[in-house]
């Protein structure tokens, strides 16, 4: 497949943490971008803000609901690549906002792949997560490993998985299923563990975190987005799932200690159970293999989580007031 140089591609979720950075990129290798964010009356367009105004100004955005088939076909028309990013991703929401989590992430998801199969778009990359595969059952996790989905977020994304896999199946829509594990950056929201770590730490000494026990495969957002523009030019892989890893493990006390060396500050752990996930929900072992990554779309990571953790306390040391440190977000 030639690459995305003056195409027309349409990224959903691009308000979001992955979808602005692969934004940024599909900018930069000459495509010509639309950018579906949720619509909100406020018309703030997410962390596409913190592109730069000439960037910015290149992209069409275009505000809606993936719930809504109408703004979703709208999007789709005349685009040849879709990057569909857009989710609802808090596991702690899901648990209180199951519906919403299901509407979004799995009626939303056959709205695209609908949208998609009508105007004939040369390629879908569906995006998935390691969350889809509960705690690991055997290291290296590879593409074969079982799905067992431990919260409502998990089942959703296997939903909207499956359902993208059916539309390859039953009427060869040209759809890549690419499954990152843990990604972090600049830009990521405070839900998640490395922001929580670093807003609370910039701060203060004192961090409030739940389980310290859980090992993640971490891949720095960079490299995230060039696995996405990868699955998009890759020849031959329709229909596959690929995902997208370090092939390396680090607990989440293993993180607050590289946060304290990278600021040469002694942090304090408070153990929060209002923090934790359900017993049985939480996922105690995410470690991907990326053989097939490399083999399939010739990628690997380049960015050492060290190198990574320093450009994201930059960010975040530079954008501290944007954030409520004081706030468990979920």
């Amino acid at each position: 497949m030639k690459g995305l140089s003056r195409s027309k591609v349409l990224v959903t979720g691009a308000g979001g943490f992955i979808g602005s950075h692969l934004c940024e990129l599909c900018l930069a290798e000459g495509a010509a971008v639309r950018a579906f964010v949720h619509y909100n009356s406020r018309s703030d367009w997410g962390m596409l803000e913190d592109l730069n105004k000439k960037s910015l100004e290149k992209i069409d955005v275009m505000a809606g609901d993936l719930r809504d088939s109408h703004s979703v076909r709208k999007a789709v028309q005349g685009c040849e690549y879709v990057f569909h990013l857009g989710a609802l991703i808090g596991i702690p929401y899901s648990y209180s906002n199951p519906e919403d989590v299901v509407q979004t992430n799995v009626m939303g998801t056959m709205n695209v792949l609908q949208a998609c199969l009508e105007y004939g778009v040369g390629r879908m990359v569906h995006t998935s997560t390691s969350e889809v595969y509960g705690t690991a059952r055997y290291v290296p996790m590879d593409e074969k490993h079982p799905l067992s989905p431990q919260s409502p977020y998990a089942a959703s994304k296997v939903g909207g998985d499956k359902l993208a896999e059916s539309f390859y199946r039953s009427y060869g829509l040209p759809v890549v299923i690419l499954r990152p594990f843990n990604t972090y950056g600049p830009r990521q929201s405070p839900r998640a563990v490395i922001p929580t770590i670093v807003i609370q730490a910039l701060r203060g000494r004192s961090i409030r975190l739940g389980s310290l026990d859980p090992r993640r495969d971490l891949t720095f957002v960079k490299d995230t987005a060039r696995g996405f523009l990868a699955a998009a030019s890759a020849p031959k892989i329709e229909g596959r799932t690929i995902q997208i890893g370090s092939q390396q493990e680090h607990s989440v006390a293993d993180l607050v200690a590289l946060v304290e060396k990278i600021l040469s500050k002694e942090l304090r752990v408070i153990q929060d159970p209002g923090r934790r996930r359900p017993e049985s929900s939480e996922v105690e072992r995410l470690f991907a293999s990326n053989e097939n990554a490399g083999i399939l779309l010739n990628w690997r990571p380049k960015v050492a989580l060290k190198n990574g953790l320093e450009q994201t306390v930059r960010w975040f040391r530079k954008h501290a007031d944007q954030y409520k440190s004081n706030l468990y977000h979920v």
